[in-house]
């Protein structure tokens, strides 16, 4: 797989007007939403619920890419359809993570190191049999007094980049996701403290590495208030504060930035993402990459019953398009009420 195709893939990734949908929770997170709408979660279950998402009449319109979980990119629609085939029927590539969860950092207390480098080159061969054209890999850094440590820093940047190396080795892009947490009393400028360092240890480890930036889509958090904040910063702050952040650290070589909600309501990921986009262009273009953010309505809509399927679609078309014009900076709140694209 040459540079020039990794280069072709993220830049569709990345595309005008549309982003990606994170629908890779784990068995543990999925579990943890089907309880909110008291359904059992059992495979079948979890099929129906993906199975409707991604059938979604125009979706494609909206979405560049869907980041699957290992069970479902194996996992089929009940006429048979295998969900890759699917989503390309959709005009939708599919990704899937490839990490296998955060564990504690040895020796660093209240710090994660996310696992799965070993045996990753035997599996990506396999993601890409199945129909994946990208991956996902998400590194966790806690906001604290002490922490994050430089060598949390180092050892998630370092893992970020030899899974990017190995997915461009096989022929897949990269979505790199660091992800400093957005729980905590910290202060906007802490944050932007914190992810100004990340950014920049892993931009170091794929430079080290030789990662070709132009393959890759970075996936990251907005630079905000900690949720337990005493002062919530305004929707402008966090946009402006942001794009200084990326300006500072992220090469010009990066093709899109893929912004991961991270907790945030669904009006105000998709606020936060208008108003970056309203600043004028950047040196890459500004995206999405959300999961409850883009799945909570349909969700609620569903409720387990395939009655619902066309109600819960709708939701998720309302809050793709939603999310499409806030890439043009032409989202307005007026647009929440209207009603879905029947």
């Amino acid at each position: 797989m040459t540079h020039h195709t990794l280069e072709h893939t993220a830049a569709a990734l990345v595309a005008e007007g549309r982003g990606i949908l994170a629908a890779d929770e784990s068995t543990g997170t999925i579990k943890k939403r089907f309880d909110t709408i008291d359904i059992e979660s059992t495979e079948d279950s979890r099929r129906a619920y993906r199975g409707m998402i991604f059938g979604t009449p125009g979706l494609g319109e909206y979405i560049t890419g869907v980041i699957l979980y290992d069970e479902t990119i194996r996992q089929s629609t009940t006429d048979g359809a295998p969900f890759p085939k699917l989503l390309d029927e959709n005009g939708i590539k599919t990704g899937i993570k490839i990490d296998t969860g955060a564990k504690p950092l040895a020796g660093a207390d209240g710090e994660q190191v996310t696992e799965g480098l070993d045996g990753l080159r035997e599996r990506l061969e396999e993601y890409r049999e199945l129909g994946a054209s990208f991956t996902k890999w998400r590194a966790v850094v806690n906001i604290g007094a002490d922490i994050p440590s430089p060598y949390c820093l180092e050892a998630n940047a370092h893992a970020l980049a030899r899974q990017a190396a190995l997915a461009q080795e096989a022929g897949l892009v990269p979505i790199i996701e660091p992800e400093a947490i957005m729980e905590g009393e910290h202060s906007i400028d802490r944050c932007y403290e914190v992810t100004h360092a990340m950014l920049q240890a892993v931009f170091e480890q794929l430079f080290a590495q030789r990662v070709a930036i132009e393959g890759t889509v970075l996936k990251t958090n907005m630079v905000l208030s900690g949720t337990k904040a005493s002062t919530q910063a305004s929707v402008e702050e966090v946009a402006e504060a942001t794009v200084r952040c990326l300006r500072a650290v992220v090469p010009p070589a990066v093709p899109g930035i893929a912004f991961l909600s991270g907790g945030q309501s669904e009006e105000l990921a998709t606020a936060h993402l208008n108003a970056m986009n309203k600043l004028g262009p950047q040196p890459w273009e500004l995206s999405f990459s959300y999961g409850r953010a883009l799945l909570e309505p349909s969700l609620k809509a569903w409720k387990g019953e395939e009655s619902n399927d066309s109600a819960a679609q709708d939701a998720l078309l309302h809050r793709a398009k939603l999310n499409g014009a806030a890439r043009s900076g032409s989202y307005t709140p007026e647009m929440e009420g209207e009603a879905p694209a029947a």
